[in-house]
């Protein structure tokens, strides 16, 4: 080693830095894929007790005993998604066929103009269901000890809310575990970036959940003032897209817009166009900096790549949960140089310090 050149060396321990680093990456990927079903309710009642964490903080504050506070604070998420789900599922069900109708007839029409790619778009839509259909099969097939997936995603739900119900009676408990199991003379560093990550994922859970409602309101509102069809199941993909930022926006806005291309016309399709466009500015230039303003940002071509990660390793669950893990690794690492580059300016500073 002696015998390179000094930038050669450094590139050398570079690519070793970033290989070890890779290779405990994919360890753990691996690791994580095999334990799925531990890991992946673990990580959703982190994602519910960021959530909840305020409305149960609040109880306590009024005197409430914390395990009851805890209990009705489950009780209440339970109702709420439950209600949610029903009227998600409802809606769709009731105009599944009306938008997969309006699909076909918007992509024979496209067809009648482009040729070849209307035609895949109108196979795409006859042959919804039974790619819908497939999807399953091959998801079922895949299912460890032959356990079926409704049994499976039903025995992680629970096991989720069970997690988030100790997460939240336990919680003033969690810095002192996590002081006594770090290293000595860590301890102040490891709840100072805990503290951080959590921060980041309540306020990107908070701010996305309020975001998607907005959105989808608006967005259902315009869509039922045109009177486009399905509006209601429309918006309700809406709200659950909004979990997904950028893509999942895009392409919930974009199916609106072909149903209403396809059953209202194209000036119809124009004003639906003008209302998806107009809730997406209000949610960068108003909603996003006014909610998320504490949440860590990350500039969209990161989001994108995040998200393009979670689906390559984790189908949509990955995509759901990329972005907001992403934001508590961005709050640890920022946590990180604030404590260890002093000469770095602070987040009010403009100007760099002399």
């Amino acid at each position: 080693m002696q015998l390179l050149p000094e930038g050669a060396r450094r590139l050398a321990a570079w690519c070793a830095v970033i290989l070890l680093v890779a290779g405990v990456g994919w360890v753990g990927v691996q690791l994580c894929g095999e334990l799925r079903t531990a890991v992946v309710p673990v990580l959703l009642a982190l994602l519910g007790t960021a959530l909840l964490g305020p409305l149960h903080r609040r109880l306590v504050k009024v005197g409430v005993n914390r395990s009851l506070a805890a209990g009705i604070t489950c009780v209440a998420v339970v109702a709420v998604v439950g209600g949610a789900v029903y009227i998600v599922v409802a809606a769709l069900l009731d105009t599944g066929d009306e938008i997969v109708a309006s699909l076909k007839r918007a992509a024979q029409s496209i067809a009648a103009h482009f040729g070849a790619a209307g035609t895949s778009l109108d196979d795409l839509a006859s042959n919804a269901k039974e790619l819908l259909t497939k999807f399953g099969g091959t998801a079922a097939s895949n299912v460890i000890s032959g356990v079926s997936v409704v049994g499976e995603s039903i025995a992680m739900a629970v096991l989720a809310l069970l997690l988030v119900f100790f997460l939240l009676r336990d919680s003033h408990r969690v810095a002192g575990l996590l002081r006594s199991l770090a290293p000595g003379g860590t301890a102040d560093t490891v709840e100072a970036m805990a503290r951080r990550a959590f921060e980041a994922v309540e306020g990107f859970m908070r701010g996305t959940t309020l975001i998607a409602f907005i959105d989808a309101v608006c967005i259902t509102v315009g869509l039922l003032i045109l009177g486009v069809p399905g509006a209601v199941g429309l918006g309700a993909l809406v709200f659950v897209g909004a979990y997904i930022p950028y893509l999942g926006a895009f392409i919930s806005g974009a199916l609106a817009v072909l149903v209403a291309l396809a059953d209202r016309g194209f000036v119809i399709a124009l004003w639906a166009l003008g209302v998806v466009a107009a809730v997406q500015v209000l949610e960068g230039h108003v909603l996003q900096p006014a909610i998320q303003s504490r949440t860590v940002q990350m500039h969209p071509a990161v989001v994108m790549l995040t998200i393009t990660g979670g689906a390559s390793v984790a189908g949509i669950l990955g995509m759901l949960l990329a972005v907001p893990l992403t934001a508590a690794a961005f709050a640890v690492v920022h946590e990180l140089r604030s404590r260890y580059a002093p000469d770095t300016p602070g987040p009010g500073s403009g100007l760099p310090q002399p």
